[in-house]
């Protein structure tokens, strides 16, 4: 293993607690001033029709999407590099299609995968990890078919740049980002659209603990500039002081056509 994927895999490991990661989304979820569920705005961005039956989700994990994706497709594929993701995303696919499968692979890598299988796509969250992986998504998706990623705005978090460096994670968000995503796929897809999703996260006094474990669960890609005990400390006696913090957490939809 390069040096680069140990480090990669030290970061993706923070998404391996299935029980942590599904609290931690609840904490997102209550805490975001925008309320729509961003995976419902993925899923009705999607033309689900005969033409859009065979799905690969690209690190997949437990099958977040899979959850509220429509019943009734021929094929729901999953890549993730935590084996311990298999058995959650296959009972969230089962009921979703006829075929399913689950590959334990650390992308980029060559997925074996028939050229052209593919009618539909998505990347959710995950791009950044491997933008290198283009190449092969064109290849695997059918003439016409849809590539769908959501990111993150580089500016993410950005409120806490006031009081520490967070380079490692502004380093992984802009290998793919709400910013640049358009230069990096145009190279690769015909037509390239977006939607915006506009969100702030926001805590009041008494949330310490709900931000006590969101800045835990970023803790991978924060401890690589900064102890996260002391972002976490900090934050909270920010908040306290303050009353109420703000975080940038705008994300961006990508469709882009083969």
């Amino acid at each position: 293993m390069t040096q680069a994927h140990a480090k990669k895999g030290e970061v993706i490991r923070s998404y391996s607690d299935l029980a942590v990661h599904t609290e931690v989304g609840a904490i997102i979820q209550h805490h975001s001033e925008n309320k729509e569920d961003i995976r419902l705005v993925v899923r009705d961005a999607v033309p689900w029709n005969d033409n859009t039956s065979k799905v690969l989700d690209l690190g997949c994990g437990y099958g977040w999407f899979e959850e509220i994706m429509p019943a009734g497709l021929d094929v729901v594929g999953g890549i993730d590099c935590l084996e311990e993701n298999e058995a959650p995303f296959l009972a969230a696919a089962r009921p979703k299609a006829r075929e399913v499968f689950f590959f334990k692979m650390m992308l980029p890598a060559r997925t074996g995968l028939a050229t052209g299988r593919f009618d539909l796509i998505v990347s959710l969250y995950s791009l950044y990890f491997f933008p290198d992986f283009l190449s092969e998504i064109v290849r695997l998706l059918k003439p016409g078919g849809l590539f769908l990623c959501l990111t993150h705005s580089a500016r993410m978090l950005e409120e806490g740049q006031h009081y520490f460096d967070f380079k490692n994670l502004r380093k992984v968000i802009k290998r793919f980002s709400a910013e640049n995503g358009h230069q990096i796929l145009r190279p690769f897809f015909k037509e390239i659209s977006h939607i915006d999703y506009p969100n702030s996260l926001i805590f009041h006094t008494g949330d310490e603990k709900a931000l006590a474990m969101y800045i835990d669960f970023k803790k991978e890609f924060i401890e690589k500039d900064v102890d996260p005990r002391i972002v976490r400390e900090k934050m909270i006696a920010e908040l306290r002081r303050k009353g109420k913090l703000r975080f940038n957490k705008n994300d961006r939809i990508f469709l882009a056509y083969k």
